[in-house]
């Protein structure tokens, strides 16, 4: 859900630190070729059950349901295998790295086709989507490779991105260069992400130098082209999206003939959907779920429950997966227009872990940091413990009398109550459920919350605009580091009179944000894939969680664990921590 942000490498935005990158930096290749298929699988239709998406666009796109499409159609140059957190090269065959960790060099896979007529992949093509994802009006990823990645350009007088001035070259078809102001220690985990994707050169014309050859409002929503396994069908907006089996594809050929996507909303819509067999693969929303009929077979390496869960109402056991997912989600409060007191009961008040056992079925885990316990500094041991021992709100419980004794000493009391608005999501139960809980508890400690629905888009854009008194929302990984969470804690980048900002707490101008603001400054100057900067790093990341204890501009509730459930007849791989938005569907089989 991060926006466009056109700010300097040196300006506050700048991303760095984190342990759990889990990549070589040095050499060749990370991880194997794929090997080319030359037919397709057994063919049939993978169905799928997706929420409401917003664009096809890889630059634009900042919501997971428009992402998982995206992710079908568009490759890059590294990838997530199965949404695993290892990366992997995809049209990348192999890269080295200079002796001080700034100059990238690529070697492109030959051969590699986009779909359509629009010929080979080449290093020229990356240039110009990177150029878009700098410049480009309708990237809200801009920060990702100005400031997160920081590769070297020019900026003008006011610290916006000077076009045309991005240290990427193509030093002939298949060598791709590029060139950063200092070391990022993710640089490779964050090429894999989508934004990064190749597409044809001068394919939309929203950047200098290209008037281009379809119309952008084609490509974003009707006729997008990239080099993924699969190509486009069609995108009926609240319907219907659907991908087609890409024939000429560099790796594996996909088994599958397409994959469709129904966009529904509703939880008990959802589970019709699936119980009527007409999703394969799916989630099930938790006021349908039974924890009592999970039945855990196995547990890999990597955590990953494997089992069945049944049987359903339609009388099926389904295979099951559970995955601890790099999460968070938190209630957010507009600091100018929540006082600290009304968010430190409400801290008070919420007790994580009854939400998650009452509310969720135990499908997470209690979050009293913003970073997941997966890439926590030293681990989710780690996590517990700092929780443990030094959460000022009580931990594991509710704290009624603190809460009611912290508005007291502001001046309020039964004949004078506090009062505020939390927006949720309109499509969540298990929020809504959730929200009510905390109105409840809080009416004990002299506030009046009132609670109100928004669909996603509308809450976004409300938030953006500073028009947001308290909203709940939720940050999947961009890449796994601490780092791509505690951005949105980052204070200059929560200020709602700037153009996107990242969160929406106005979290400015106190001692506590200072102090976040002074450790953001300390990742930043401490960037590289070094031991050294590694822990400057991981100590700024808590002093950062320390902050936002004292104001409580985000209150972290959960960390999800994410489930799918499937038919017998479907023969598909295990995803990772980077969840199902990162999975690739052309290893699926449908027997």
């Amino acid at each position: 859900m991060s926006e466009k942000s056109n700010m300097s490498r040196r300006s506050f935005l700048k991303a760095t630190g984190g342990t759990a990158s889990a990549v070589a930096l040095t050499g060749t290749a990370v991880g194997q070729e794929t090997t080319t298929q030359e037919d397709g699988g057994g063919g049939g239709t993978f169905n799928l059950i997706n929420a409401t998406m917003s664009t096809l666009d890889p630059i634009k796109a900042t919501d997971t349901a428009s992402g998982t499409v995206i992710q079908q159609m568009f490759d890059a140059l590294m990838n997530y295998p199965d949404g695993e957190i290892e990366v992997q090269t995809q049209l990348a065959q192999g890269f080295e790295t200079s002796d001080d960790f700034t100059t990238y060099t690529f070697n492109l896979k030959q051969g590699a086709q986009y779909h359509g007529d629009f010929g080979e992949v080449t290093a020229q093509d990356f240039v110009y989507a990177w150029e878009r994802l700098a410049a480009s009006d309708e990237s809200r990823r801009a920060y990702f490779i100005l400031s997160s990645i920081g590769v070297q350009h020019e900026t003008d007088s006011e610290g916006n991105y000077q076009p045309g001035t991005l240290a990427v070259e193509a030093v002939d078809d298949y060598t791709l260069e590029m060139t950063l102001e200092e070391p990022f220690h993710a640089t490779l985990p964050m090429l894999a992400y989508t934004a990064f994707a190749a597409l044809p050169e001068g394919i939309v014309g929203d950047i200098e130098g290209y008037e281009g050859e379809i119309p952008y409002s084609q490509f974003a929503t009707s006729n997008p082209i990239g080099a993924g396994p699969f190509q486009f069908e069609t995108w009926q907006s609240n319907d219907v999206a659907e991908v087609s089996r890409f024939d000429n594809y560099h790796g594996q050929t996909a088994q599958v003939d397409r994959v469709n996507w129904r966009i529904i909303e509703d939880d008990n819509a959802r589970y019709t959907y699936a119980m009527n067999r007409n999703a394969d693969y799916f989630p099930i929303p938790t006021p349908f779920y039974d924890p009592n009929k999970v039945s855990v077979e196995e547990t890999d390496d990597l955590g990953r429950q494997f089992g069945t869960y049944g049987p359903v109402r339609n009388g099926a056991t389904l295979n099951y997966l559970a995955v601890a997912t790099i999460n968070a989600f938190y209630l957010g409060f507009n600091t100018n227009r929540v006082e600290k007191p009304a968010r430190q009961a409400a801290a008070y008040a919420m007790n994580q872990n009854q939400v998650i056992e009452q509310i969720f079925k135990g499908r997470g885990q209690a979050a009293y940091h913003f970073t997941p316990p997966n890439i926590y500094p030293d681990g989710p041991d780690a996590y517990d413990q700092h929780a443990e021992q030094n959460y000022p709100y009580g931990y594991n419980q509710t704290q009624i009398q603190q809460a009611r004794q912290v508005m007291e000493e502001a001046g309020y009391d039964q004949n004078n109550r506090y009062e505020f608005t939390l927006t949720i999501y309109s499509g969540s139960d298990t929020w809504q459920q959730t929200a009510q809980l905390l109105r409840d508890q809080l009416a004990s400690a002299h506030i009046d919350m009132t609670i109100e629905s928004a669909p996603f888009s509308t809450l976004l854009q409300r938030g953006r605009e500073g028009n947001l008194q308290a909203y709940s929302l939720g940050w999947i990984m961009d890449w796994p580091a601490p780092d791509n969470f505690l951005q949105l804690l980052n204070p200059p980048q929560t200020d709602t009179s700037q153009d996107a900002p990242i969160s929406y707490v106005n979290w400015l101008d106190t001692e506590a944000s200072q102090q976040a603001q002074s450790a953001w400054e300390q990742i930043q100057d401490n960037p590289a894939p070094t031991d050294e900067a590694e822990a400057a790093r991981n100590e700024s990341y808590i002093q950062i969680e320390e902050a936002n204890w004292e104001d409580v501009v985000f209150l972290p509730v959960y960390h999800r664990t994410d489930e799918r459930f499937w038919y017998q007849n479907v023969d598909v791989e295990r995803f990772g921590g980077a969840g199902t938005s990162r999975q690739m569907y052309n290893t699926t089989d449908l027997e």
